[in-house]
């Protein structure tokens, strides 16, 4: 069994650029629309949706752009990823005015983030 993506929410294409490219450093890809039809069916929404990719090695994050999107305010669900240079991500967040929480665990920090739109990622070096 393989994870082939993961579908998060954005309120704007500017945002989930702005984390997944700019912050993340992940390459942008197939733009298409979800039509009226399908977006009800699937997720009750009457309008149109923009669907991007963002990739990098084997992550891909398929992200919905629906303009009325709002994370739950205590969100829990979280994607975990590995990264590079964990320093230099949250040093991005942080001057980007993102929410960065970092917690002692044992002999390390136990790091998540928030984007633009208040999902949830746990980052590991």
């Amino acid at each position: 069994m393989n994870i082939v993506h993961t579908g998060l929410a954005a309120s704007s294409e500017e945002n989930a650029d702005r984390f997944f490219i700019d912050i993340l450093g992940l390459e942008k890809s197939i733009l298409k629309t979800l039509d009226k039809k399908l977006t009800q069916a699937i997720f009750g929404i009457n309008n149109e949706l923009l669907i991007m990719h963002y990739r990098s090695g084997n992550v891909d994050y398929e992200i919905l752009v629906y303009q009325e999107y709002k994370a739950p305010e205590k969100q829990i669900v979280h994607s975990c990823i590995q990264v590079n240079d964990l320093k230099n991500i949250v040093y991005k967040c942080r001057n980007a005015g993102m929410k960065v929480v970092e917690v002692p665990k044992d002999s390390g920090i136990v790091t998540f983030i928030s984007d633009y739109d208040g999902n949830l990622f746990e980052l590991k070096e």
